[in-house]
């Protein structure tokens, strides 16, 4: 089954740098220096920042559905980061990199499914999850820190 990954919207964010550090404290965020490469994946871009580059590290909510499954955890965002759209089928090199946690959902916004896999299975496994009965869209996650990553649609 072919997909597509979305990364989340830029205009969610866009306004993040125009923030005071003050501001920024008091709504959780954190203002950050990348020191490693890889090590930052943005939400946004789908790339891991460069090195020197500003982030911010914030609690977002990816799930944010009326069911026990709803979920919120800390993203990472670079500063003015563009939206990446991946072509159909396209997996983010980011995402290649690291063990993922797939999850599936079904119409409900129920998990139906999930498993754990090496970022650079996802061009097999992510169609393959699709395929099972009852899934309507997939959250990839950074499996050890558990973090958000994308959402995957079947492109039918």
């Amino acid at each position: 089954m072919t997909f597509q990954i979305r990364a989340l919207p830029e205009d969610q964010f866009a306004h993040l740098p125009s923030l005071s550090d003050a501001d920024l404290a008091a709504q959780n965020i954190q203002k950050r220096l990348v020191d490693a490469q890889p090590g930052y994946p943005c939400r946004v871009s789908l790339q891991d920042a460069e090195i020197g580059e500003t982030i911010f590290l914030l609690n977002h909510c990816h799930h944010d559905e009326e069911t026990p499954y709803r979920s919120c955890h800390a993203i990472f965002v670079r500063a003015g980061a563009e939206q990446a759209l991946p072509d159909v089928g396209e997996v983010p090199a980011s995402l290649t990199l690291r063990l993922i946690s797939i999850r599936a959902f079904d119409t409900a916004h129920d998990m139906v499914a999930a498993d754990v896999v090496e970022g650079r299975e996802l061009n097999t496994a992510i169609p393959a999850m699709l395929a099972q009965s009852g899934v309507a869209y997939l959250h990839l996650h950074n499996a050890k820190p558990g973090c958000y990553a994308a959402r995957v649609d079947p492109v039918r």
